[in-house]
């Protein structure tokens, strides 16, 4: 979603595209703690949108319709941001590159972490606070499929040997391809699910 029409249309801060430029050109409309002035820019799952001038903080999730939706979160939440390793690569001198979810990289020492796993990242620093692997036992949010926005605990994870995405199964009894699991904790949940009602965005 357009960062112009979140401000415009989901959060009312403003009745035109033009106004909603001359917000972002205040430099008050921060994402994952940088200071954003593109229109354009978009939003998505797991991002932390702060407002300066309103005092405000939301965290981007997803709901059981299938909607993107912005949760208030408090300054403290917004100082942190949960990211998902989607792939990973060995540099020079056997420093990792993960790649995450929101198409940032981040490069550490060595290789940690395998891909499933959410980082906590401090904002903007991307300083790693917590670890969340795609385990038995972990907490995760469906982000796509049959059950979407819904909380599940992962049971095992079974690994193909073939093109297809691995295969999730969970304790409530049904399973879905890994893509559409986005772990959020270990024994409870790092983030507030959406309720309705809630401040809409349409994916």
């Amino acid at each position: 979603m357009p960062l112009a029409l979140v401000l415009r249309d989901m959060l009312r801060y403003c009745d035109t595209a033009r106004e909603a430029r001359a917000i972002l050109n205040s430099r008050t409309v921060h994402v994952d703690g940088r200071a954003i002035t593109d229109p354009k820019f978009s939003i998505g799952v797991m991002d932390v949108l702060s407002v300066k001038g309103t005092k405000e903080q939301f965290r981007v999730v997803v709901d059981t319709l299938g909607r993107l939706h912005l949760v208030p979160i408090d300054e403290a939440q917004a100082e942190w941001k949960l990211c998902r390793i989607e792939d990973k690569t060995t540099q020079r001198a056997g420093k990792s590159q993960l790649n995450l979810h929101d198409g940032r990289n981040l490069l550490l020492p060595k290789d940690e972490y395998a891909t499933g796993t959410t980082l906590k990242l401090a904002l903007p620093q991307q300083k790693v606070l917590a670890n969340y692997p795609l385990e038995p036992g972990a907490i995760a949010l469906l982000i796509g499929g049959q059950h979407v926005g819904e909380i599940a605990h992962v049971e095992r994870v079974e690994r193909t040997r073939n093109p297809r995405a691995n295969v999730v199964h969970f304790r409530e009894g049904f399973s879905t391809d890994v893509t559409k699991v986005f772990v959020i904790g270990r024994e409870t949940p790092e983030i507030a699910i959406p309720q309705t009602p809630a401040i809409e965005v349409k994916a």
